[in-house]
């Protein structure tokens, strides 16, 4: 039995206080019954006693009381009772609710056994106990006890140490200031408490009701993001949220799937702006000051569109339809003299045997060099009319000038300006190949363009 006893003793001055409910400043009294089980060694009977206590709230958890009792036990070898007061002093620790405030305490005792020569002593002790008060209403309890007494030096017959068990049932009144209820800790009283399920860490008033300054459904207290903008959503942080992380927040957000990808700029509405009304928002538009109308590529810049593939948009060529390979100008012109004072020789301008009329096919080639004259106005050249030997010098000579001036009046009927010509026949003067051979001779006869600036 003792070292049970003392291992109950220890178990009770070492268990943890728990959550208390509010009795702080409160005075407790009480009346008890008791039932103790004395040390084998007294060899006592078990005894039922009664007593009483009188209780001090330091706050909700740590109170101080003190006990008196009043026992009668028997030697169970015979003679008369003997006589047992017994009082003392405890630290009480409280937790629980307000139904069931449940405590341990730890103290110090003081046994006087007296009206028996063999039990006339007085034993200093120190106790243990837990127990349990079931209210009845707010100033009542039923009170539960279990207490263990320890003595280390007992002054019974044969010395030593000693062990008693104490068990008691009883009725507790509290007085004092009324208890203090708050279900939802917020600090205010429940019966104050106008808003009672308050959340944990939110500030309130003094109702007990939530504040929320920036009006975002997250309390004071709670809100990481105290300051957020009105009707913008939130996070269970209290935190406004950007899902499309543009800087506008969701809710204020008027167009919440934009991105931002590649530096899009948007409004304070969270849309992407366009300056120029292009379709292509501000941040990506490569060309932000697009004339309205124009048509546009991904990167906001003017579409180029080139139907003969010559490098030159159709809006900006004055020679639409070049021929594919045909080397042409800014103004999407053929090139006509790659070189300055470069002859260029007209491939293609034929004329009818003998005779200075133009062959039709002749027209093609001429079209594309009266569109490339009339696009670089500042150009003057010379047209030279040119011939094989067949036949006599001074003939040869009269057919190359009519050549040359058909070749300049035709190109005047395109718009070229006359006094930008100068037509010249050479006759068979100049040739480029040997007159021996047929196709010697189809290479001399021949209209050249030489550039004169």
């Amino acid at each position: 039995m003792r070292p049970r006893t003392i291992l109950l003793v220890l178990c009770l001055l070492l268990l943890p206080t728990l959550c208390a409910a509010q009795h702080s400043h409160q005075f407790e009294f009480g009346a008890f019954g008791s039932f103790t089980r004395y040390d084998r060694a007294f060899m006592l009977d078990n005894q039922i006693g009664g007593g009483g206590r009188l209780g001090y709230f330091f706050n909700p958890t740590v109170g101080f009381e003190f006990d008196v009792g009043y026992q009668q036990p028997s030697s169970v070898s015979g003679g008369g009772p003997a006589t047992l007061s017994l009082g003392g002093g405890s630290v009480v620790f409280n937790f629980g609710s307000n139904k069931n405030l449940f405590y341990v305490l730890g103290g110090y005792s003081r046994l006087s056994f007296t009206d028996n020569a063999a039990y006339t002593f007085d034993d200093n002790a120190v106790h243990g106990g837990i127990g349990d008060r079931i209210f009845l209403n707010e100033r009542t309890a039923l009170r539960l006890e279990g207490r263990a007494l320890y003595a280390p030096n007992t002054n019974h017959t044969g010395g030593g140490w000693a062990g008693h068990i104490v068990a008691s049932a009883g009725l507790a009144i509290f007085t004092g200031p009324s208890p203090f209820h708050d279900a939802d800790g917020d600090a205010v009283d429940d019966k104050k408490d106008t808003c009672p399920n308050t959340p944990a860490g939110a500030t309130v008033d003094a109702k007990g009701c939530p504040s929320d300054a920036d009006k975002d459904g997250v309390y004071n207290g709670i809100d990481a993001c105290p300051n957020t903008v009105e009707g913008a959503e939130v996070d269970a942080r209290g935190c406004p949220k950007d899902s499309d992380s543009d800087g506008v927040y969701d809710g204020i957000d008027k167009c919440p799937g934009t991105s931002t990808a590649g530096g899009v700029h948007v409004d304070a509405a969270g849309c992407p702006i366009d300056s120029d009304h292009d379709g292509v928002p501000d941040g990506l538009d490569k060309c932000p000051a697009t004339p309205a109308g124009i048509e546009v590529d991904a990167v906001g810049c003017q579409r180029v569109i080139d139907s003969d593939g010559d490098g030159v948009d159709d809006r900006k060529d004055k020679c639409p339809g070049t021929a594919a390979g045909t080397r042409v100008d800014s103004a999407g012109c053929p090139i006509l003299f790659p070189e300055a004072k470069t002859a260029v020789v007209l491939r293609g301008v034929t004329f009818e045997p003998g005779r200075s009329t133009l062959k039709p096919d002749s027209y093609t080639i001429l079209d594309l060099v009266a569109t490339s004259l009339l696009g670089n106005p500042d150009i003057r050249i010379e047209i030279a009319g040119h011939t094989d030997n067949t036949g006599s010098v001074a003939t040869n000579t009269r057919l190359s000038q009519a050549r040359a001036d058909a070749v300049r009046t035709y190109l005047a009927s395109k718009g070229v300006t006359p006094d930008r010509m100068v037509a010249r026949g050479y006759g068979p003067t100049q040739p480029i190949a040997p007159n021996t051979t047929t196709d010697g001779r189809a290479l001399n006869r021949r209209v050249e363009l030489r550039k004169l600036n």
